[in-house]
């Protein structure tokens, strides 16, 4: 039991440091004088470290030893986490949170594989199910703590609470965690597939989040962005087919399961992460709902994931593992449908519920996911396997952030054009109001108050169509599952 809250608090700092910082975003931009779309790149910036990052643990793995990875990890966190409250520009506190990102990035992975491989068969999904918890509850209680912190001290709390978590997971690796020697010596690493992976990875980052500032393709430097995004991802596919040890074994991708598991993965990293970080930027800008209350909501969503992961422990090896993947599909699908009838007019109550929701079908994913993506891999190739998982959620959720922030952004311009024309004066409308008194054309405070009104509901429609984007991408997990080959090859009679 040791073993696995060890490895399960070692994860929960990888899943903390990803959301903790989410609502504190309003208070770092103001501090450090940053705009919405640089800010964001707190977020952004920390999960593409964390994607490029994690494909070395698999190498890192057989090269030194599960435990000295995670002992090197956690140690590494703490001391760019730190850096990360001591930052004094949003220059520096990018640069600590991508090396906290690189550090703590392989924790997760390698903890993964430790408790796949030290609990097998009929003990695995009890297991899972307690493992999976780390990483799924931790996202959405993180927020509610850093939201009474940022709101009582300031936002470089937020980083300095997560440092008691690193020295307790650090003493445990030691008190249970066995050394476990090398199990094949690697003698280099994989240089032309990990410098490919990181230009490729980076330039389609720098696309997506630079295109809309940029004007898309009438840019020379979103031109070239999407020319070498291309040439190495080019260089990193032929490659990583014909070399003998590529750093991601993309021949994991032909057994059935894995690949299915990993394709539904893909869809639930982007639907993971996304309402922790666009919910509370719509309560607090939109709404003026305060930190710690943001924080409360999130909170309350990783209370309904807590009840069903629960309810896992005691299922996992009971249920289908296809129908509870629809079963939480089918909450998020629903909890998309709600969102994307939001108006200005929600209220508090309603906005809970579909949270309660959203966490509520996330606690029936992680283990079923879990057990059908490694149902039919070889033990000796999970190290490669569980990189593999993380890596590719990293990648669907930051790339779905940004394509979230691309859709806001344009769509709220849009409104705002279109808003715009019903306060002019030959707008009846318009005439209709200032002839009730709502408004006075020669008063500043009016106009001014006028144009704020309308600049918050054409940013509450980008909101809007980003849910719409949200319901329409849960749907895509549905034809995977029904592909899915169960029961595994070793359990059929």
């Amino acid at each position: 039991m040791g073993l696995l809250i060890t490895c399960t608090l070692v994860t929960t700092l990888y899943a903390t440091a990803m959301t903790i910082a989410n609502v504190s975003l309003p208070q770092i931009q103001g501090a450090l004088s940053a705009g919405p779309d640089q800010v964001a790149w707190v977020v952004t910036a920390n999960l593409i470290a964390t994607a490029v990052t994690i494909p070395l643990a698999g190498w890192m793995s057989t090269q030194f030893g599960r435990r000295r990875v995670m002992a090197w990890g956690v140690a590494g966190f703490a001391i760019s986490t730190l850096m990360c409250g001591l930052s004094p520009s949003l220059e520096a506190l990018i640069f600590w949170r991508v090396l906290q990102s690189g550090f703590c990035s392989p924790l997760a992975a390698v903890a993964q594989s430790v408790v796949i491989d030290e609990f097998p068969g009929e003990k695995r999904p009890r297991a899972v199910a307690i493992f999976m918890m780390g990483v799924g509850v931790a996202p959405t209680i993180a927020p509610v703590v850093g939201g009474y912190v940022c709101e009582e001290l300031s936002w470089s709390w937020v980083f300095y609470i997560m440092l008691p978590m690193a020295v307790l997971a650090f003493s445990g690796l030691f008190l249970f965690i066995r050394p476990d020697p090398p199990r094949e010596l690697r003698d280099k690493l994989d240089w032309t597939g990990f410098l490919s992976l990181i230009v490729t990875i980076a330039c389609i980052q720098l696309v997506l989040d630079r295109g809309e500032r940029e004007e898309w393709f009438g840019s020379m430097e979103i031109l070239l962005g999407c020319f070498f995004a291309a040439l190495a991802g080019w260089v990193f596919l032929s490659h990583s087919l014909t070399t003998d040890r590529p750093l991601i074994d993309l021949r994991l991708f032909t057994e059935r399961n894995f690949a299915l598991g990993i394709g539904i993965h893909a869809v639930f990293g982007m639907l993971f992460i996304t309402p922790m970080v666009l919910m509370p930027s719509l309560l607090q800008q939109l709404r003026d709902v305060p930190e710690f209350e943001a924080g409360l909501l999130i909170a309350i969503r990783g209370l309904a994931t807590c009840i069903s992961m629960v309810m896992m422990i005691w299922g996992a090896s009971r249920w289908d593992p296809r129908f509870l993947l629809l079963l939480g599909f089918g909450i998020h699908t629903y909890a998309g449908l709600t969102m994307a009838n939001f108006d200005m007019n929600t209220s508090f109550l309603q906005v809970i519920w579909v949270m309660f929701a959203q966490g509520f079908g996330v606690g029936f994913l992680w283990v079923p996911m879990t057990l059908v993506t490694f149902s039919n891999l070889d033990p000796s190739r999970s190290a490669d396997g569980a990189m593999m998982w993380n890596f590719v959620r990293s990648i669907a959720s930051s790339f779905y952030i940004s394509t979230s922030f691309i859709v806001i952004f344009h769509t709220k311009k849009m409104s705002y054009r279109e808003l715009s024309q019903w306060i002019e004066p030959s707008a009846d409308r318009f005439n209709l109001g200032l002839s009730q008194g709502f408004w006075r054309v020669n008063d500043l405070h009016s106009l001014t108050a006028l144009a704020s009104e309308v600049t918050r509901q054409a940013s509450n429609i980008g909101y809007i169509n980003v849910f719409h984007l949200f319901l329409w991408t849960s749907l895509l997990a549905y034809p995977l599952i029904a592909f899915i080959a169960w029961p595994p090859k070793d359990r059929k009679k």
